[in-house]
């Protein structure tokens, strides 16, 4: 399951960075939230760097009650770009791995 989250976690938060900018923590909150427990925040952290490195989301620092300026991350057009292929992606891969589980189901059935 962890390796398979690896492989998508680019495509999950810029999903969410599409509805609403948001920093690090709130990322990971949020992921928790919708089940994926194994969510680390230094996970979370080293992505949101490599999107602000390859240009797919912006960076503010926003004051913070508590502590040093938080970094708050939206998702501008070439991440948005970025956000299509990954839905065009994961919608080709979701259909082939349906038909293979069809298939699979029928499979054995028949074999009972």
């Amino acid at each position: 399951m962890t390796e398979m989250l690896k492989g998508t976690l680019e495509g999950i938060v810029l999903a969410l960075l599409s509805v609403r900018p948001a920093y690090g923590y709130e990322i990971t909150a949020h992921l928790r939230d919708k089940g994926f427990s194994d969510i680390v925040e230094g996970t979370v952290y080293a992505l949101l760097v490599r999107l602000e490195q390859r240009g797919l989301a912006d960076v503010e620092k926003v004051p913070s009650e508590k502590g040093p300026p938080r970094k708050v991350y939206s998702l501008n057009a070439q991440g948005r770009r970025q956000l299509d292929e990954f839905w065009e992606t994961w919608g080709f891969l979701a259909d082939r791995i349906a038909q293979l589980h069809t298939e699979h189901s029928e499979h054995t059935e028949e074999g009972n």
